[in-house]
Formats: structure tokens, sequence, C-alpha cells
């Protein structure tokens, strides 16, 4: 049996898992990233912890077939370096070159990816949507991240910088997005968007389930406080997860429209909302796909790896000579 090593480099934790040939975590640790102290002292630990997770596994060097790391921000797999990645201070910086020096790994067995296009691989060979030859994935968290996966392949650009999904425009000169334009899908539905809009909610009403499950007290709102409210009978809350939904359904549709995608997958903190949200949202995209009339749609569905997707789907970037 051979081995690959799977790294998922966030701004918290480095997280990082030992994977079989079938796409199975045999093991997995992770350790803080201290993001504030430099890119080199990440990379040691990053090693470090390849190595003891290894050791513990008792799997030799010469069983591990490369390591495939998943890293925000603008990645260059061509060239090994991160361009730029914001909340880990990374710029221009040679993250292969260093980790395989640290590892001792020639470094063609390295390959460093966008972790949320890795993220969308490691749902497509073994979550979600393993077994399709195309898939689109979102992630509803801080913002909203995503990957396309066309005939298993990475959709990448011509920069490595493509697949962008949150930051296409879902409603001209609307809210402000982090990135510097207005009306981002970011913007409508990503996490911290619904915990906006529930706020605002809440600053609109009183006397809700909602403001009774708050105490009235705003900064006890959270993502999960307009589905908890709506499902117990709260008016509030139901408007809001309408109006969420109708916000992802048209992002959602604008890509099923672009990619037409056999499966599309939805990860992040607000998937964990499981059929409360997927039922409505499966409604209103079907209203507004191009292809409505045809015998076989793209088919909606939960992504199932969780914070394990980007670790498979770096491993299995890196298996991919």
């Amino acid at each position: 049996m051979k081995y690959t090593i799977g790294v998922d480099l966030g701004g918290t934790n480095i997280a990082v898992g030992i994977v079989n040939e079938n796409y199975e975590i045999v093991k997995k640790g992770s350790v803080p990233t201290l993001a504030q102290r430099g890119p080199e002292p990440i990379v040691h630990d990053m090693a470090e912890l390849c190595k003891k997770l290894l050791a513990e596994c008792e799997i030799a060097m010469d069983d591990v077939t490369g390591a495939g790391i998943a890293c925000p921000g603008t990645v260059n797999p061509a060239t090994g370096i991160v361009e730029y990645a914001n909340n880990i201070k990374f710029s221009d910086f040679p993250l292969v070159a260093l980790f395989s020096k640290e590892m001792d790994m020639p470094a063609e067995n390295v390959k460093i990816g966008n972790d949320a296009n890795l993220a969308a691989l490691g749902e497509a060979v073994a979550g979600a949507a393993k077994g399709a030859s195309s898939s689109v994935m979102i992630t509803l968290g801080t913002g909203v991240g995503g990957g396309v996966i066309l005939d298993g392949k990475m959709l990448m650009g011509c920069a490595f910088g493509g697949a962008e999904l949150g930051h296409t425009v879902i409603e001209l000169n609307g809210r402000q997005c982090s990135c510097g334009r207005e009306g981002c899908f970011e913007a409508y539905c990503s996490a911290t968007a619904l915990v906006k809009l529930t706020k605002e909610k809440f600053e609109a009403t009183s006397g809700t389930l909602m403001h009774e499950m708050c105490e009235n007290d705003i900064n006890r709102v959270g993502g999960k406080t307009a589905f908890a409210a709506m499902k117990k009978g709260d008016k509030a809350g139901a408007e809001i997860v309408d109006a969420y939904i109708s916000y992802l359904a048209c992002g959602v549709a604008n890509l099923i429209n672009i990619f037409q995608p056999e499966v599309f997958t939805i990860g992040g903190g607000v998937s964990g909302e499981g059929d409360n949200l997927l039922v409505p949202l499966k409604e209103k995209v079907s209203e507004q796909i191009y292809s409505k009339d045809k015998t076989l749609k793209t088919d909606l569905r939960i992504a199932t790896l969780g914070n394990d997707a980007g670790i498979i789907g770096a491993a299995a970037f890196a298996n991919d000579k």
C-alpha cells in the first residue's frame, strides 16, 4: 500500500492527513498555524506534523508517493509559489521548495493548490460528487469559496486564480463585498452575510421568538439563529431563511447555467442545516435554471467530507502527475 500526505493550511490550524490509495484518511492531526510568526516556522511545523503522523503509522518515506498542500489565497501550482495569502502572511513564498527540503522529499513530488479548489476535488474523488465527471462545489463559511471540476480536472484559469465563485455578482450595486465590488454572491450568501441579514431583521422587529432566544441581545445573534427560530415556528426567522435561500438559489442557478455539472455540492457551516436548506433551495433553483425542461438535471447535494475535503483533495492533486 502506498500513501500520500495531504495538508490543509488554514489561518487558524494546520491539518495533515495520511491518505491511502482509496482516498481514505488513515491518520490525521493538527497544530495551530500561529499565522503572525511568518511562513518559515509554519512550514517547519507542517513538516514536523507530517513526520510525526508517518512515524505513528509506521509508514516509511519509501511508501509515500508525494504530498499535496491546500493553501488559501493566490497559489501557483506550476512554480510552487504562494503569490499572496493575506490571512497567513505569505507573499511570493516558495512553499514547495521549503516544504520539500524540510521533508527531504523531491520537489517534483510536492504540489500546492488553492484550498477551495482542492476541497472541491476532495468531494469529487471521495465525497458527495464521487463518480461524477463534472461537479461544482461552494462552501458557505466566512466567505463563499468554490471549485469547479470538469472531466475530473480542476478549472484553475490561465493564472491559476479561476473559480472565484463567491465574487460573481448577483445584485447590481448591491451590498459591499470585501473584494471591493458590490453585490457579490459572497456578500449575500456567506455565513457572515446570513448573520448580517439576521441582525437587520432583529433590529427591525421586536417581540419575536428570535428575540426571546437571544434574550433581546443582538450580540447573541449567530449563523444558526434564523434557522433555529424558523424551526420553532418563528415568522421572522422564516422570512430571513427564505430571503437567504432566494439569494443562494440565484447564485447557484447562475453557476449551473454556466457549467451544467452532474453534481453541485454545498459545504461550509451553513450546509449543516441539511434538508432545511437543501429542499427549498432545490425548488427555487429549479425555477431558474435554463435547462429546466431537460430530463437530466444537475443534482444538488450537501457535501459529505467536512473539514477532510481539503486534505483528501490535496492528496488527490499530488497524485495527478
